[in-house]
């Protein structure tokens, strides 16, 4: 009475296959791949360079926003001289992972 019978629609509906469907996710697969996936992979590969190339002498800043000169590399760590003192250098050690970007060389000085 206040429920009408719901039927099954003809069986023509829905069977076959939608090039039109799938060639449009297949463009949207494109599109996420060049605009979000291959340029986070060219910044993780030149991230990894960087690091590889860290040598002693090298100013850069930690992802905590540490600025400071490499004054030892080795596999894992680097030592970064973070304050000048008169007999004194405050140093620490942190992992090469924890480098963000390299900084242009005189500009601790500067700041």
């Amino acid at each position: 009475m206040l429920i009408q019978n719901a039927y099954a629609q003809g069986a023509t509906a829905g069977a076959g296959f939608d090039y039109q469907t799938m060639g449009f996710m297949g463009l949207m697969i494109a599109v996420f791949y060049f605009m979000l996936m291959r340029p986070q992979q060219k910044r993780a590969k030149e991230l990894r360079a960087m690091i590889a190339a860290l040598a002693s002498g090298d100013e850069v800043v930690t992802v905590g926003g540490l600025l400071g000169k490499i004054t030892k590399v080795s596999e894992q760590y680097v030592v970064l001289e973070i304050s000048e003192g008169r007999d004194t250098a405050t140093e620490v050690r942190v992992e090469k992972s924890a480098i963000q970007r390299l900084i242009p060389k005189g500009t601790i000085k500067s700041i």
